[in-house]
């Protein structure tokens, strides 16, 4: 078992219930899944590119990724609708947990100048959305095998009814929130 996981059910539940009075353990917010991807104007007019971006993510969360495509035409842009844009990675269960273990002990961590995650990336649904300028915190990431710095987005989808919960839930699980945000 996941040793997020295992903290989540044994220490991180009864917390919950008790700072939130929930009437069920059922009720109590858990996370459903961890959403990775990464996209950007150059992998459309380089497909090779596509396909270094696929392989970086499949190292990053140790399963494979899928091409996500233009869902309209944007001229400005350059863009047809079906053109591949970028990639994506869906995370459940056991390897949600590992990854979030890694990204929260590991990845963060190695932030240059790293002050804590910002508290504005709630959707007022529940869910958090974490902003990463370059792939290179993760160590599964050789840099000398980077062509190009690249960002990407990491979503964590969690039952919480609203934010307070969400953010009470991810401070447990070690979510590193900044101090004071104006």
């Amino acid at each position: 078992m996941a040793r997020l996981l295992e903290k989540y059910k044994k220490e991180i539940v009864p917390q919950l219930v008790k700072e939130f009075s929930y009437t069920s353990i059922m009720r109590v917010p858990r996370l459903e899944k961890i959403v990775v991807s990464s996209s950007g104007k150059d992998i459309v007019l380089d497909a090779k590119l596509l396909d270094k971006v696929r392989q970086e993510l499949s190292v990053i969360t140790g399963q494979a990724s899928a091409v996500t495509r233009a869902k309209k035409a944007i001229a400005n842009f350059k863009l047809r609708k079906g053109v591949p844009i970028g990639a994506m990675v869906t995370l459940r269960r056991k390897r949600m947990y590992e990854f979030l273990d890694r990204l929260v002990n590991v990845s963060l961590p190695r932030v240059r100048d790293f002050k804590g995650v910002s508290t504005r990336a709630f959707d007022g649904r529940g869910n958090y959305t974490l902003g990463i300028k370059e792939q290179i915190i993760f160590p599964e990431i050789e840099i000398d095998s980077i062509s190009k710095f690249r960002g990407m987005n990491i979503t964590v989808v969690t039952t919480a009814k609203t934010d307070e919960e969400c953010r009470a839930l991810l401070t447990k699980i070690g979510m590193p929130f900044r101090k004071q945000e104006k």
